[in-house]
């Protein structure tokens, strides 16, 4: 009795709509396809199919195991992958598209040791804050910060990044300091034109959510900018820990109301498809995975 073939013969019969298909997808007998199914069937205690002289269809159980059957052999096609993986060398190309503030102030630092570790790969890495398409520009990994929508591609998290309300000690000598995130419609504003939720800032606080529709005296799409201008004292705004981080330590900029948190972002590998990653790939992205968690603990 082997389980894992009669799994893999029973999804094939439900992938390929007929037995006959999956006798052509597994190159076996039809006789054989339906004696694995029934012997599973029998072994089950369940009907999983139903079977007429024109149609095959899958009853309750059997769509229920058909969903664990696909886990099951995704599973073990990953865990193949990863062990061949480890017996290939790391080398060759890797095209990587990374976001620009991102890229410069957390991922540059951070090839060289990569490099270091594996001196057979050649890095091309471009920084861009637009969503590319993986696959027709051809990148093998993107580092994206976000709530990804679901989609085709593989994602696995690096690390994560709140939003900080910030402004420059004396913009909040001559304005003051706001206390209460509806304190902002009062304020000028430095707002990051690219921000999903546009002028509207959420936050949650002691009171529950709360949305905050501000007035931007500058937009613009380069977080660097805004922040430019927070320190000369020219308003409020809302910026990754990650890039805030230098000029809060610094004093160059002050933390507003930390009671009330707003969004955090996700920092996410993504890469085409879970079905053979290369070597390579896999190496960068553990990696990362490794170097941001140590970065965010320091």
């Amino acid at each position: 009795m082997d389980k894992f073939l009669e799994m893999k013969t029973f999804a094939a019969v439900v992938d390929g709509g007929s037995f006959v298909q999956a006798a052509n997808a597994l190159a076996m007998s039809k006789p054989a396809v339906s004696r694995h199914v029934a012997e599973l069937e029998q072994r089950l205690g369940v009907r999983l199919l139903q079977r007429t002289t024109r149609k095959l269809s899958l009853t309750e159980e059997g769509r229920l195991f058909y969903g664990r059957c696909k886990t099951v052999l995704a599973d073990v096609e990953v865990a193949e992958e990863e062990i061949t993986a480890k017996s290939i060398a790391v080398k060759g190309l890797i095209k990587v598209n990374v976001p620009v503030s991102f890229g410069l102030l957390v991922l540059a630092p951070l090839w060289p040791d990569f490099m270091t570790q594996y001196p057979d790969v050649e890095l091309d890495i471009t920084l861009a804050d637009r969503m590319v398409d993986l696959v027709e520009e051809g990148y093998d990994l993107a580092v994206r910060i976000a709530r990804l929508p679901n989609s085709s591609l593989v994602s696995r998290k690096l690390a994560s990044t709140k939003m900080m309300l910030c402004a420059s000690p004396g913009y909040l000598k001559k304005h003051g300091k706001p206390k209460h995130p509806c304190d902002l419609t009062e304020h000028p504003v430095l707002a990051y034109s690219l921000l999903a939720t546009g002028d509207q800032w959420n936050f949650e606080g002691p009171e529950g959510q709360i949305s905050v529709t501000v007035k931007p005296v500058m937009r613009t799409n380069s977080g660097d900018t805004c922040i430019a201008a927070a320190r000369k004292g020219k308003g409020v705004i809302l910026q990754p820990s990650f890039m805030v981080n230098t000029d809060l330590h610094s004093g160059a900029l002050v933390e507003l109301m930390p009671t009330y948190c707003s969004i955090e972002f996700d920092i996410f590998a993504v890469y085409p498809t879970r079905h053979y990653v290369a070597p390579k790939v896999r190496a960068l992205i553990d990696f990362l995975s490794k170097a941001l968690k140590t970065k965010s603990a320091s």
